[in-house]
Order: structure tokens, then C-alpha cells, then sequence
């Protein structure tokens, strides 16, 4: 690049990853095959970027900062394999854009990590995706039923995908240094996802609902969401074979795919 390190922008979330030992282990964790594209969520300053042209057959990376793009354009000029491509990557169809087998990797933005990690997750889904996100988040996101962690999030991203926290980022590793601690989080689309193209969006507006009445016993909780009476909700806990005095938190996944099919999703 020309013109010195680029500052960054606070409106965009920017915290430009610098330590290259940080660097290889995500390199690493994305781990495409032979003929996979890989897509990359922000490059920035291109420091992972390097590392993942390197290892890649075809390389797409999304920049929303119109800035950094021609930076980014010209540092890979010479490189035919590798696509830097200007936008939002929300707008963003993700599979169109590989044209095929496809991993993903990112340093996301902390202030709008969900919508690209549910972004990501629709059909036909990357093989294998790679994050850097905020550490809360992905403590959230592998979180089991039972542990205070879990919640609407953690059920919605499992019943897609097994998530994998893989290791911890401290500030100093980011110029500038955020402020919270981070952490790389790895997620593999099921083969066999718990809901099916048709359900997602229901499915997770549902979930969301359900932990919004989080204090409340399944039985009320039900209520509360689709409007129904006590016997259909307790119907609907019976052929989900949920028991009605426990709590959303405790509810693994699969149990909120069956109740959500046994109760008929919010009002």
C-alpha cells in the first residue's frame, strides 16, 4: 500500500488486526481445500489477507470502506486469484459470489457480528467459517443449555451450525486496542441442520420471544408468545416432551425445534 497505515474508523467499527502470530492460527483455522473459494469479511489493512492468498485458489475479499479499496486493489494488482470486492457484505450474496465450495473468514465488525453470523448461515452455506468477534459473543454462541451464557443466540447459531471457540485475543493485538477482549470463533454448517430453509426465520423470531420471557416457566412462556390458552400451550409442552414448570434456558436446541413445530411459532 501507499500513503502510510490507513486510521481507523470508529463509524465502522474498525480495529486493525496486527499480531502475526494471532494472524497464522486464523490462516490456519480457515484451512481451505484444493478448488474452495474464500470469501473474506473486512480485510482492512490486508494483514490477513496475505496469509489467506497464500494458502487459497481464489481469493474474494469484502471491503465496505471505500477507502481502504483501491489500497487493497493495488497491493494485489499482481495477483489474478485475488478479488477485492466493494461493499456491504449484508448486500451481499455470499454463494453467488464464490460460484461454488467456499470458506469463510472474518473480523467483524463487534456492532453488527449477528446479522453476518446469521447472514452467513443461509442456504447453501459456507463449508467451514471463521470469525473474529468480540469475546461475550462467542462465549454466547457455544454456550450449552443450562449455562448462564446460553440464550436465543446460542440456540439459533446450533440449530445450524456446531460452533467452536478456538482461542482468545487480547486488546494489544488490534491497533486501535478495543476494549473488551476478543476471540476467534469457528462455526461448520450441520449436514443435518434442526430446521429447514422455510422455518429459519420463524424459528428464530420464536427463540427470541422465548427468551424474552426467560424467567417464566415453559408453560407461561408459550403462552405469553403464541397467544394460546393453558391447555394448548400444555399440549404443545407434552408433544414436544418439554415439562411445563421448567425454563427456556435449560431447553437444549432440538427441544425449542420441537416446541416451536408443536406450538405454531409467535403470534
Amino acid at each position: 500500500m501507499t500513503g502510510g497505515s490507513p486510521r481507523a474508523k470508529k463509524r465502522l467499527g474498525q480495529h486493525f488486526l496486527h499480531d502475526r502470530r494471532v494472524l497464522e492460527r486464523i490462516a490456519e483455522a480457515v484451512a481451505p481445500r484444493p478448488g474452495e473459494t474464500v470469501l473474506e469479511v473486512g480485510p482492512g489493512e490486508g494483514a490477513l489477507t496475505d496469509l489467506l492468498a497464500a494458502r487459497a485458489s481464489r481469493l474474494v475479499a469484502i471491503e465496505l470502506d471505500r477507502d481502504l479499496v483501491p489500497r487493497l486493489r493495488a497491493r494485489y494488482a499482481g495477483r489474478s486469484h485475488v478479488e477485492i470486492l466493494e461493499g456491504d457484505v449484508l448486500d451481499v450474496d455470499l454463494a453467488a459470489v464464490a460460484g461454488g465450495p467456499y470458506v469463510l473468514a472474518g473480523n467483524v465488525p463487534y456492532y453488527i457480528t449477528t446479522p453476518i453470523l446469521f447472514h452467513a448461515l443461509r442456504a447453501p452455506r459456507p463449508r467451514r467459517a471463521v470469525y473474529l468477534v468480540q469475546k461475550e459473543v462467542a462465549d454466547r454462541v457455544v454456550a450449552p443449555a443450562g449455562h448462564p451464557d446460553y440464550g436465543a443466540l446460542s440456540v439459533n447459531v446450533q440449530a445450524l451450525a456446531v460452533p467452536e471457540r478456538l482461542f482468545t485475543v487480547g486488546p494489544g493485538a488490534f491497533r486501535p486496542a478495543p476494549s473488551v477482549e476478543s476471540a476467534v470463533l469457528a462455526l461448520e454448517p450441520r449436514a443435518d441442520p434442526l430446521v429447514g430453509p422455510g422455518e429459519e426465520h420463524a424459528f428464530q423470531r420464536f427463540v427470541v420471544a422465548m427468551f424474552g420471557q426467560r424467567r417464566k416457566q415453559l408453560v407461561r412462556a408459550v403462552r405469553e408468545v403464541t397467544g394460546c390458552s393453558a391447555e394448548a400451550a400444555q399440549a404443545a409442552l407434552a408433544r414436544a416432551g418439554l415439562v411445563p414448570t421448567a425454563r427456556g434456558e435449560t431447553v437444549p436446541p432440538a427441544g425449542f425445534v420441537s416446541l416451536f413445530r408443536a406450538a405454531g411459532g409467535p403470534a
